[in-house]
């Protein structure tokens, strides 16, 4: 037991002393943590062949202490360019004989780093938003040109309702749909812009360029709906306030989701685009009449030849930003449901002297133009081309105007209808005079 006791003893007290003795053999070997990891590598490659052959070891090799610190050396080092320095003939003449007395420590201030200059031209440069800019950026979040159209619509509607004319509701109701519809454009490029930037048409657009914050565009959206619709609700009538409202839901949270999900969207598009010209039609009666519904009708099928040439033409910018579109992914149905809609516009102008809203003079005049784009919708169908469509989109731009237009000029006034529903009231009067004893 004596004899156990001494060996510990005297262990116990040799552990420090070999600690340090191996320390310095290991720095003596230059034995580091890397050089284990190097041995246990080639162990795993040299022994275990299937783990080699099952997983790739990585590509950059461990390199030695030494190889380490020359690495390390060269990226300390910065390569400089020597830039030269234009001066006047006079003073070049004069200094040629000072320029090789100059120290090595005056040339180095013409020196400038590589390095500098393109890490700063990759930076992020700030777009400061100027007041004098913000007018037209506005104009570009709200679609303008669009809102115009939908505006324009909308006073169609209002003019062909058979009740006499007050400039006062038709001022609001102009207002009011102009409004909603900055609202629902404003919206809808927020939601659009990772989609927006893919697509060439799109990727000018303010809020894709980062000309305005998305929270100031969701705060010009606010201020253009909410007046809007509450001038619609309580300067014109409430079914007109409803009819905006529904058409702000229905544009930024039904087609504007959709229009990556399914070509249905098309026909939310067209029943979007039909609601303003209905808008105007109960501003000014105030309730949902036949002749609402044909306008409405009109501007739906209008719409078909319209979107559907003008996708055809966009259509790898509409497959690079994601969006399901008839032109790209049923290139024959786009062309049918155009040449479709062509006709149906012939069917509906027909329909509406028959639902006593204009004379039958409309249909007559209206026939030339409505055979011209139908014409131009089968030659789309036929050719399939870019050059059709085309065509056919320029057409719809300016047979819209035209055809309501000659539709207002073929209106049915409100004194004949007038003397009309008189002439009804007379004779239902007399029957029940000569009914009566």
């Amino acid at each position: 037991g004596v004899f156990v006791w001494h060996l510990k003893s005297t262990g116990i007290r040799q552990i420090p002393c070999q600690f340090v003795h191996l320390c310095r053999v290991a720095n003596d070997r230059l034995i580091t943590f890397q050089y284990f990891n190097f041995l246990k590598r080639m162990y795993v490659t040299q022994y275990n062949k299937d783990l080699s052959q099952r997983v790739k070891p990585k590509s950059d090799s461990v390199p030695s202490p030494f190889c380490e610190l020359q690495q390390l050396d060269r990226e300390k080092k910065v390569i400089h360019k020597i830039l030269p320095v234009h001066q006047p003939l006079s003073e070049t003449s004069s200094r040629n004989g000072l320029r090789e007395m100059k120290p090595a420590a005056e040339a180095e201030d013409l020196v400038t780093p590589v390095r500098a200059e393109s890490k700063d031209d990759r930076q992020w440069k700030e777009m400061k938003l100027q007041l004098d800019d913000l007018p037209g950026i506005l104009a570009r979040l709200s679609k303008i040109k669009l809102t115009a159209l939908v505006v324009s619509t909308a006073s169609a509607g209002f003019a062909m309702a058979p009740v006499p004319f007050d400039l006062t509701c038709f001022l609001l109701a102009s207002l009011g749909t102009g409004l909603a519809s900055c609202a629902a454009n404003s919206i809808n490029q927020f939601f659009e812009v990772p989609f927006d930037s893919n697509m060439n048409r799109t990727k000018n657009r303010p809020l894709v360029r980062g000309q305005i914050s998305p929270l100031l565009a969701v705060c010009f959206a606010a201020s253009c709906g909410v007046p809007g619709i509450a001038l619609l609700t309580l300067g014109v009538n409430p079914l007109t306030g409803a009819l905006g409202a529904f058409n702000i839901f229905l544009y930024t949270c039904c087609y504007t989701p959709m229009k990556r999900m399914s070509i249905a969207n098309t026909w939310v598009g067209a029943v979007v685009g039909a609601i303003p010209p209905v808008m105007g039609w109960t501003a000014a009666t105030g309730s949902l009449d036949a002749g609402a519904l044909l306008l409405g009708g009109i501007l739906y099928s209008w719409q078909f030849p319209h979107f559907n040439a003008l996708s055809w033409g966009l259509r790898e910018d509409y497959s690079r930003g994601g969006y399901c579109m008839m032109s790209v992914t049923h290139p024959g149905l786009c062309r049918r449901v155009a040449l479709r809609h062509c006709l149906a516009l012939i069917a509906l102008s027909t329909v509406a002297p028959v639902l006593d809203i204009t004379t039958w003079t409309f249909p007559i005049v209206s026939l030339p133009i409505n055979l011209y784009i139908s014409y131009l919708g089968f030659r789309f169908y036929r050719d399939a081309d870019r050059s059709s469509s085309r065509r056919l989109f320029f057409c719809s731009l300016w047979h819209l105007p035209m055809l309501l237009l000659v539709m207002f000029t073929c209106k049915k006034s409100f004194l004949e209808k007038e003397d009309k529903g008189d002439l009804l009231s007379g004779n239902h009067g007399r029957a029940v005079e000569m009914r009566l004893p």
